[in-house]
This record gives C-alpha cells, structure tokens and sequence, in this order.
C-alpha cells in the first residue's frame, strides 16, 4: 500500500477505530480495538501503519464523527467518501465496489455478489476479496453473508461476534 499520508485513531461504541487516508482518498479502517494502541498494532500488522515512532494523528473530525453516528445506528452508506482501491485487482475492485452498494440494514451473499460481477462461479474468490477487506464498514463486508444465510467469517477484532453486532446495529435480525 505505500506509506500512508494521513492518520487518525478515535473511540466510538465500537471500540477504537483507525483510519488511514493517502491524498484525498480513505485507505484503510480498522476498529473494534479495546485501547488505542491496538489501532496501532493492527494497523502496523495490515502494513497499513508507520512505526509507533511515527504516527501521526491528524483532525478527522468528518468521517469520525459519521462512523461515531454509525455505532450509534444511524444509517450511512459512506457512498461519497473517496477509495484508495489502487492496489486491487479489476476482480476484487468490482467486487469491493458491488458490496458498498448494499443498503444499510439489508444482506446479500457471496454467490449473489459473485453474479452482480458477472462471474457467477466465483462466490469463494468473493469470500477471499471480503476477507481481506482492509475498508471494513465503508465496504460493508459484514453484509455478506454465506449460502442459505450463513455468517460465514468475519477477519475485525471480536470475528463473528462482530459481525453480528454490525447486522443487529443495522436491524438485520435473521441471518
């Protein structure tokens, strides 16, 4: 990914968050951290992060204040916040910006996502572009769901347990 430009960490109802931007365009989030220097960690862990010696923490008073409301249940689809998804493959970028078009509150599966990118026998290869998903709830991965409504995994702190919290956060009760 490069060296990140910008870098902000922020505690929300679900926990330490950590978002990384390059330019103008987000690059990764990471949260559900207990403590801030987990953030770090895990983002050092993603090679998202600078060495601790390094950080920077600059104002992301906008989008921290929407992932704020976010963990509160307030619907945002984060449709007008600029990607970062150079490092992706065409696949994984069709793939990527197919799963941050479903709507807050709604779920959609793996094959499902596979056929909206028009390779329908491709729902394992959707499942390994969400696993390393490194743009969590702005690419609302955990709204995928395997065959027959399986969860299916979850790669954020806490796993499914997460995930679950996400989909009941949004209303999504059956799954």
């Amino acid at each position: 990914m490069g060296t990140p430009q910008r870098i902000c960490t922020f505690s929300t109802r679900l926990g330490w968050f950590g978002v990384v931007w390059r330019g103008q365009a987000l690059a990764a989030v990471t949260f559900g951290h207990r403590r801030r220097e987990q953030v770090l960690l895990a983002m050092k862990g993603l090679a998202i992060g600078p060495e601790p010696s390094e950080f920077v923490d600059v104002d992301c008073e906008p989008v921290a204040l929407r992932l704020r409301a976010y963990s509160e249940g307030q619907s945002d689809d984060f449709g007008d916040v600029l990607l970062d998804l150079n490092d992706l493959t065409d696949f994984q970028r069709r793939v990527s910006l197919a799963c941050r078009t479903i709507p807050f509150g709604q779920t959609s599966t793996y094959g499902e996502l596979a056929v909206r990118v028009g390779s329908p026998n491709a729902a394992r290869a959707v499942g390994a572009v969400m696993a390393r998903n490194r743009l969590p709830i702005v690419i609302p991965c955990h709204r995928v769901l395997g065959a027959a409504g399986r969860l299916g995994g979850y790669s954020a702190p806490g796993g499914l347990r997460t995930k679950r919290r996400l989909l009941h956060l949004e209303g999504v009760q059956e799954f």
